[in-house]
């Protein structure tokens, strides 16, 4: 879930509840195609707060969860440390194989949702990423996994890099700034089967997501402010001063308003939308 390549931890409960709740709650079509069984042994990679980590120990044996975000880490076992059989560790999921606890053919499954698109950013590490899932599945272990897929959010991307770019900063460098990693179907199949895996579903979904509501009482949480904060940290850390890190957020927000915003009587139709496109996997070790 965090962030793996900004030293700096932006990742917290607070912060995550007010502009990303949404995102555990639309992981269930990937929860299925994970299918946990009473007999599963599952790694959860970029697990965030816990959420879906400890929904999938109520199906299975047992679960790890592993995250960048010492934040979101502690949160987690605060809030699930009476469960036995689930555990969660700060570890940066791009080395995995530098993991204390890595072990070959130690898991059934691997699990990951909303992550692997930070996890694999770097490309100098996006392969050994999957190389180390890879060694820690038992023969025949499934690799089900949702991420953001080509044109992912590619609006308020946009608006980043030019709100960065008023700042200053050039076009190159907004595009070095992008801390995501969008594949294409044909890419991450590409990379899966040269890895060793087998392929047997793949799918991308656009999903227009409803922020969640913009706090009235300012601080910057909730709705495309608090999204803008969170997920695009990286961009806005780049900028020399706070009062620049102010005017590209308020940039990002105004040219926003307007593209994202559907005006509706009905409550449920009505507010904040992102173009969010879900790129899901699952894919096998062979036996």
């Amino acid at each position: 879930m965090a962030d793996q390549h900004h030293p700096k931890d932006h990742w917290t409960p607070e912060a995550y509840l007010t502009s990303a709740s949404f995102v555990p709650s639309l992981a269930t079509t990937i929860l299925e195609w994970l299918n946990p069984q009473p007999d599963d042994i599952i790694l959860d990679l970029g697990c965030g707060d816990g959420a879906l980590t400890s929904q999938l120990k109520r199906r299975s044996l047992s679960v790890t969860g592993v995250d960048a975000s010492a934040n979101l880490i502690t949160a987690a076992k605060k809030a699930h440390a009476a469960t036995a059989g689930l555990s969660f560790h700060v570890h940066d999921c791009r080395y995995l194989a530098r993991w204390v606890n890595f072990q070959e053919a130690a898991y059934t499954k691997v699990f990951s949702n909303a992550a692997l698109h930070w996890i694999l950013r770097d490309p100098s590490s996006r392969t050994s990423v999957l190389r180390d899932t890879f060694a820690v599945l038992k023969p025949g272990g499934a690799f089900a996994f949702e991420m953001g897929g080509a044109g992912n959010c590619a609006e308020v991307h946009t608006a980043l890099m030019a709100a960065v770019v008023r700042q200053g900063v050039s076009i190159q460098d907004a595009r070095e700034l992008c801390p995501w990693f969008f594949p294409s179907e044909s890419t991450m199949r590409r990379i899966l089967l040269d890895v060793g895996f087998s392929v047997e579903k793949m799918e991308v979904e656009y999903r227009s997501t409803k922020l969640t509501p913009q706090e009235e009482e300012g601080g910057g949480g909730g709705g495309i402010e608090g999204w803008v904060r969170l997920m695009g940290a990286r961009f806005l850390d780049a900028l020399d001063s706070e009062e620049k890190r102010e005017v590209a957020v308020r940039e990002v927000c105004e040219l926003l308003k307007t593209v994202i915003t559907h005006d509706d009587d009905d409550e449920e139709d009505g507010g904040m939308f992102l173009g969010y496109v879900r790129l899901r996997v699952l894919a096998r070790k062979p036996v």
